[in-house]
């Protein structure tokens, strides 16, 4: 018999999958601008820069030299923002998966399957709304059960 979560423990449960959600959405459109900088960088060969002296925002080119592909921007290199950006809300998701998991008391692949969110393009919106439904109607029919199991006659309880 697979382990439930505690009664106790569905107030916190409803506050760890809105934590998720909310990391799993910026953590996605993370990814998305991560790949779309990645695309810029080594196929188009170009890294998106502010506040140089081509302006606000500009496109600078990357060249390629024997050590690899080096930077001819000055300013604000955004896509090496992007990149530490998103490593960091990477954590942040998968501490909000952690948290979700322990309390849901799944199995460890469920963890795994939701920690590929945030490294799969895309995978993190589906899982968002996938994991979503599933908690909250898992909270709707334990909830129902223990209010039902509260209104039942004393005789009939035992």
């Amino acid at each position: 018999m697979p382990l439930e979560p505690k009664l106790a423990d569905l107030p916190r449960i409803r506050g760890a999958l809105k934590f998720y959600q909310v990391a799993s959405v910026i953590t996605g459109v993370m990814m998305l601008l991560l790949c779309a900088e990645m695309l810029l960088k080594y196929v188009w060969h170009f890294e998106l820069y502010a506040f140089g002296p081509n302006g606000v925002l500009s496109f600078e080119p990357v060249i390629e030299t024997a050590s690899g592909l080096e930077s001819t921007g000055i300013g604000v290199n955004l896509s090496t923002g992007i990149l530490i950006a998103h490593g960091w809300f990477y954590v942040v998701y998968l501490f909000s998966d952690f948290r979700l998991w322990s309390l849901m008391r799944w199995p460890f692949t469920r963890f795994i399957l939701i920690a590929l969110g945030g490294i799969v393009p895309f995978l993190s919106f589906f899982l968002e709304a996938k994991i979503g439904r599933e908690v909250r109607s898992y909270l709707d029919r334990r909830e129902a059960e223990a209010a039902d199991s509260d209104n039942q006659p004393v005789e009939a309880a035992q």
